[in-house]
C-alpha cells in the first residue's frame, strides 16, 4: 500500500451495493486508473478517474490516487454514481423487443438506428430512455443497466442487469472474457481466410470521432471466421475477445476489409459497387 492510501469505515464496504470486480495480475505495476479503464471499457477514463477522486473506489478497502499502482489480485469496490446525463435521462415510452428476461437479467433485441447512452447530440430517443421507462427499478443501477454497447447503426441481442447484484456479475464476466460475444458482417474486398486481429485500439491521433489501430492503445483481439465469398465481398463471423468502441469496425478496416456500408471507416465510399450500394449499415 502507497501513503496515499485512506483507511475506510467497514460500513461503505458492501458489494450489495457496488460494482465488485478482481484485479488481474497481469495488471501488476498499472496505475489504477488505466487498470479499471481495461476492466471497464464502457467506462470513459475521465469518469473513471472522477469516482477516484470522489472516494468511489475501494481497493482492498481502501482509497487509492488515480496514479497509484495495483498489484494484482486486490478486491475493488466501485460505487458508481450515475453520470449527470443519467440523472436527468427522462422516461420514454420506446418499445423493446426482450428476447428473454428473470428477476436478474433481461436480453433484447437491439435495433438499427437505436443509440444505447445518452450523449452529446443523442439526449433523448436511447435505449437507456426506454429501460427507464419499461423498468423504474433500475434507475438507481449505473447506466440503468446496461453493461456494454452496441454501436448505432448495429443490430443484436444485449444483455441489461435489472438488479446491482447482476451487474456485478455481468462486468465480472466481461472481465473475465466468458462472456461470448459472436457478430455477423459484411466485408469490403473478398477475405482470404479465416483470422485474428490483434491490434491495440485508441482514440484516432486527427480524426477525434473516430477510433484507430494506434500504439499505445488499449488491447483489443477480434476473432474472424469466413461463412461465404462473393464476388467483391465476405460474410465474416467476428467474435470479440475485448469490447473497445467500435472494434470490429476499426480491426477489419485495419486488414483492408472494411465493412459495407461504413462510411466512417471505408475509405472511397464512392467506388462501392451497386449490388451493395443500398446496404444502410455497418452490421
Amino acid at each position: 500500500m502507497t501513503s496515499s492510501e485512506k483507511q475506510l469505515p467497514d460500513y461503505t464496504l458492501n458489494a450489495d451495493t457496488a460494482i465488485e470486480l478482481d484485479m488481474p495480475f497481469s495488471s501488476a505495476g498499472v496505475r489504477l486508473d488505466n487498470a479499471l479503464a481495461s476492466l471497464m471499457p464502457d467506462y470513459s477514463r475521465s469518469r473513471i478517474q472522477d469516482w477516484i477522486k470522489q472516494r468511489l473506489v475501494h481497493v482492498n478497502g481502501r482509497v487509492l490516487n488515480a496514479k497509484d499502482k495495483v498489484r494484482g489480485g486486490e478486491q475493488v469496490l466501485v460505487f458508481a454514481e450515475p453520470h449527470p446525463a443519467e440523472l436527468v435521462a427522462l422516461p420514454e415510452n420506446i418499445p423493446i423487443d426482450i428476447v428473454y428476461e428473470d428477476d436478474s437479467i433481461l436480453v433484447l433485441n437491439k435495433p438499427v438506428g437505436l443509440v444505447a447512452h445518452p450523449g452529446a447530440g443523442n439526449w433523448q430517443g436511447t435505449l437507456l430512455n426506454a429501460l427507464l421507462f419499461h423498468y423504474p427499478l433500475i434507475t438507481h443501477i449505473p447506466r440503468a443497466g446496461i453493461v456494454h454497447r452496441l454501436d448505432k447503426d448495429t443490430s443484436g441481442l444485449m444483455v441489461v442487469a435489472k438488479t446491482l447484484t447482476a451487474q456485478t456479475n455481468l462486468v465480472r464476466q466481461l472481465q473475465a472474457r466468458t462472456v461470448k460475444r459472436e457478430y455477423l458482417a459484411v466485408t469490403q474486398g473478398v477475405v482470404d481466410t479465416d483470422g485474428t486481429v490483434d491490434a491495440p485500439i485508441g482514440r484516432h491521433p486527427t480524426q477525434r470521432i473516430k477510433m484507430a489501430v494506434v500504439h499505445g492503445g488499449r488491447e483489443a483481439v477480434t476473432r474472424y471466421w469466413v461463412l461465404k465469398r462473393y464476388m467483391r465481398n465476405t460474410l465474416v463471423r467476428c467474435a470479440l475477445e475485448t469490447g473497445r468502441t467500435h472494434q470490429i469496425r476499426v480491426h477489419l478496416a485495419s486488414i483492408g476489409h472494411s465493412l459495407v456500408g461504413d462510411s466512417t471507416y471505408h475509405r472511397g465510399q464512392g467506388s462501392v459497387i451497386a449490388g451493395v450500394r443500398d446496404f444502410p449499415r455497418q452490421a
